[in-house]
C-alpha cells in the first residue's frame, strides 16, 4: 500500500485547536502594526505555539499574532504564520551568471525594443546580436498612417523578406535565443521571418519578446512557431518600453530554461514545524531525492554531543566523504547510511546531503530539542510544467490540467471525455452524483491512450454511499470498469465520512484505488478529519476561482503536503459570463494572445491549483488544454488576486 504519513505539523494543529479561542484583546497591540509588514520568525511561531496551549510565554503585549484579522490568536493564525515563514524560506537571491550558451538577437528600428533587449542581456549575461537592415528603415518607411510606406506593404506581403546585415558566427553554440522585436501591424516585422529563415533552430529553444503600444504578442508568436522547425518554443513576453529590470527578471525565472541550476527541496517536519532544506548537489543527495519524491521517508534521530541529531538511514547511500567542518542546518550523510543534522558546529568526514534554510542556530536548539527527536523527511512538491504533472504524497504523479464532467450526461459527457483525450488532456473528473461514470469508462475503453496515462477521479456521496461504502466503491468500480480508479473522494463532509474514507483505503490496500482525497473540505474539517484515517488525502478539491481565491485555506492545505484542486474555475452557473468578461481579465489575455478562460486556468497553476474546467464544446476544451504556452507575471498575477470579493457561488 502506498501510504503517506501525514506531517507533525499537523497533529500538532489538531492538538491545539480546542484552544483557539483565546483573545488578541489579552494584549495592547498597536492597530498601527499591520501583520503583513511583519516578518514573522520561527520565535514567534513557538511563542504563538505556547500561548495556545497555554504555556508560560514571554510577554507578548508587543506582538500581533493575529493575521487573519477577527481580533483572536487562534490555530488558523499560527497556520498562517507558518506558511509566511516557509513562503519566506524559498525566496533565492538571485545571481547574475554569464551563460555562453544564450544570445540575445533582437531587432529595434526606434529603439525602444533594444533597452529590453539590453535588460535581459544583464540579466543574463547573454551574448547580443542586433538585427539590422541591408536598407535601413527611415522615419518614412514606418509612417504607419501611410498606407504605401514600406513597412506597410511589407507587412501586407507574407512572402516579403528584407535583407539583414551582417551574419551570426557560430550560431551552433547558442542552445537558447531571446529574439525581440517591435509590433507592426498587429505582427513581428518582416525581417525577423528573414532572420528565423536564415538559420537552424531545431535543436534550440527560442523565446520571443516584443514591445508595442497595444497590440500583444500572440500572433506573433503563432507566426513564428509555424514558420520554421523550432526545438522548443517557450512563451513569449509583451514589454512597455518602461519595463524595469525586476519585471523582466521575473518573466526569465518563470521560463524555468533547463540548462539554469535545477534545485532540489525537501521538507523536514519535526517537533510541530516544517523546515524546508535546499539538497546538495552530490550522487547522495541525488538518491536521497529519489528515496522521498514518492513518499515521505520518517526517521528516529539520536540526540549526540549536544551539537546534531542523527538516525539510521534505510538504505546506503554513495559516500563521497571530505573533511568538512558543519554548521547549524547543515545536514550530512555519516559512514555511507546515517543522517546528521547539525543545530551546532563539528569537525569530521562528511558527505554532503543538504542545508536546512533560513533558521538560526538558536531556533535549531529550540526547535530540535533535547534528547531523540522523530522527523518526517519529503520532497517539495511542485508542479511540473514540462510534464504537466505533480507528484502526489501518495506517490503517484496527476496531470494538472483536465476535464470536469459536471451536468455531462451519457452521449455528451462521452464526446467530451473523447474530446480530451485526443487533445492531449489526461485527467477527468467525475462523481456518482454526475450519473455519468459509465459514460467516462466507455470513452476510456474506446479510446487509443493506453489507460496507466488516463487519470481519473470519481467521489461517493454522503447519504446511502456514505452508511455502505464498500457498496458505493464497488459500483463505482463496476460503472466505470476501467480496471482501477486512480483517486477517489468524498464529496462533502457527511453522517459516517470517516467511516467511508477508512473503507476506501482497504481498497487502497487491495490496489484497486491508488489516492484517496476530499471535495469541499476547509481547514476546520481537516484539523478534526485527518486524525481518524491512516492515509493522508492526497488532494481536496474546493471551488476557486478569481472571484472566491481563498488565499488563506489554499497555502495552508498545501504547507500540509495536500494538493488543491478547483473546481467551477470560470465561476460556475450563472456567472462565467461576468468573470469572462472581466476587464482585467481580459486585458491580461489581450498582453498574451490568449482568451481570458486561459488567463483563469493559467493564474490557477501559478498559484499550484490544479483546475478542471467543465465543457462540452471540443474547441473550448482544446483551447482550455492550452495554457502552456504563456506565463503570467507578478504584476499579473497581483491584479488577478485583487479580484476576490470572497464570493462563494455554491453551497458547497
Amino acid at each position: 500500500m502506498k501510504n503517506f504519513l501525514f506531517s507533525a505539523f499537523t497533529i500538532f494543529i489538531s492538538a491545539i485547536s480546542v484552544f483557539s479561542c483565546a483573545k488578541a484583546e489579552n494584549y495592547s497591540i498597536s492597530p498601527m502594526t499591520k501583520t503583513s509588514d511583519v516578518n514573522y520568525t520561527v520565535e514567534d511561531l513557538k511563542n504563538l505555539r505556547d500561548f495556545l496551549l497555554t504555556k508560560p510565554a514571554e510577554d507578548l503585549s508587543e506582538k500581533n499574532y493575529d493575521l487573519d484579522g477577527d481580533n483572536a490568536w487562534t490555530v488558523f493564525d499560527l497556520c498562517l504564520m507558518k506558511r509566511q515563514i516557509s513562503d519566506m524560506n524559498n525566496i533565492q537571491d538571485n545571481e547574475n551568471t554569464e551563460q555562453e550558451n544564450i544570445l540575445v538577437a533582437y531587432f529595434s528600428r526606434t529603439g525602444n525594443t533594444e533597452k529590453i533587449a539590453e535588460k535581459i542581456v544583464d540579466i543574463t549575461g547573454a551574448d547580443v546580436f542586433e538585427i539590422e537592415a541591408e536598407n535601413p528603415y527611415t522615419d518614412e518607411d514606418i509612417a504607419y498612417h501611410n498606407s504605401s510606406c514600406r513597412a506597410n506593404l511589407e507587412q501586407a506581403d507574407k512572402a516579403a523578406r528584407p535583407e539583414i546585415a551582417g551574419e551570426i558566427e557560430n550560431i551552433e553554440q547558442y542552445d537558447y535565443v531571446f529574439l525581440g522585436y517591435p509590433i507592426w501591424w498587429g505582427e513581428e516585422p518582416r525581417i525577423i521571418d528573414t532572420f528565423l529563415e536564415s538559420y537552424d533552430f531545431s535543436d534550440k529553444t527560442v523565446i520571443p519578446f516584443c514591445t508595442s503600444g497595444s497590440s500583444g504578442i500572440g500572433t506573433s508568436e503563432k507566426n513564428i512557431r509555424e514558420l520554421v522547425p523550432i526545438g522548443e518554443q517557450l512563451a513569449g513576453k509583451r514589454f512597455e518600453v518602461d519595463s524595469t529590470e525586476d519585471e523582466i527578471s521575473d518573466w526569465i525565472d518563470s521560463l524555468e530554461i533547463d540548462n539554469k541550476k535545477e534545485v532540489q527541496k525537501m521538507n523536514i517536519s519535526v517537533n510541530g514545524h516544517i523546515l524546508k532544506a535546499e539538497l546538495a548537489d552530490t550522487q547522495a543527495a541525488k538518491e536521497l531525492y529519489e528515496l522521498i519524491k514518492s513518499k515521505p521517508l520518517t526517521l528516529t534521530l539520536n540526540e549526540y554531543g549536544s551539537f546534531e541529531k542523527v538516525g539510521k538511514l534505510p538504505q546506503s547511500f554513495t559516500k563521497n566523504d571530505e573533511q568538512i567542518t558543519a554548521q547549524a542546518g547543515d545536514i550530512m550523510l555519516y559512514q555511507g547510511n546515517q543522517m546528521t543534522i547539525f543545530y551546532g558546529e563539528n569537525s569530521w568526514s562528511y558527505t554532503r546531503l543538504g542545508k536546512i534554510e533560513n533558521v538560526t542556530e538558536k531556533e535549531l536548539a529550540e526547535i530540535f530539542g533535547d534528547g531523540d527527536v522523530t522527523v518526517t523527511i519529503s520532497a517539495e512538491r511542485e508542479f511540473n510544467f514540462e510534464t504537466k504533472t505533480v507528484m502526489l504524497n501518495s506517490g503517484y504523479e496527476m496531470p494538472i490540467m483536465g476535464l470536469g464532467t459536471y451536468s455531462l450526461t451519457d452521449e455528451e459527457c462521452y464526446n467530451s471525455v473523447t474530446a480530451l483525450l485526443e487533445n492531449g488532456g489526461r485527467l477527468i473528473d467525475t462523481a456518482y452524483m454526475y450519473g455519468n461514470e459509465a459514460a467516462v469508462g466507455r470513452a476510456i475503453r474506446d479510446s487509443d491512450v493506453p489507460r496507466e496515462k488516463i487519470f481519473v477521479i470519481t467521489k461517493i456521496y454522503p447519504g446511502e454511499q456514505f452508511a455502505d461504502p464498500e457498496k458505493a466503491i464497488q459500483d463505482a468500480l463496476d460503472k466505470l470498469d476501467i480496471r482501477y480508479i486512480d483517486m477517489m473522494l468524498l464529496h462533502h463532509p457527511g453522517e459516517n465520512d470517516v467511516k467511508a474514507y477508512l473503507a476506501m483505503e482497504k481498497f487502497v490496500e487491495d490496489g484497486k484505488i491508488h489516492s484517496l482525497g476530499l471535495s469541499n473540505w476547509y481547514i476546520e474539517e481537516l484539523e478534526e478529519f485527518l486524525l481518524q484515517v491512516n492515509i493522508t488525502p492526497a488532494l481536496v478539491q474546493n471551488e476557486i476561482h478569481p472571484y472566491y481565491q481563498e488565499p488563506e485555506v489554499v497555502p495552508c492545505i498545501q504547507s500540509l503536503g495536500i494538493v488543491v484542486q478547483g473546481w467551477y474555475p470560470f465561476g460556475g452557473r450563472g456567472h462565467t459570463s461576468e468573470l469572462l468578461g472581466d476587464e482585467t481579465l481580459n486585458k491580461i489575455a489581450d498582453a498574451h494572445g490568449v482568451s481570458a478562460a486561459q488567463v483563469i486556468l493559467r493564474w490557477n497553476l501559478q498559484r499550484g491549483v490544479v483546475v478542471i474546467p467543465g465543457s462540452s464544446n471540443p474547441d473550448h476544451i482544446k483551447e482550455n488544454l492550452d495554457i502552456f504556452g504563456f506565463a503570467l507575471s507578478d504584476i499579473e498575477m497581483e491584479q488577478i488576486a485583487k479580484l476576490n470579493r470572497d464570493e462563494k457561488h455554491d453551497w458547497y
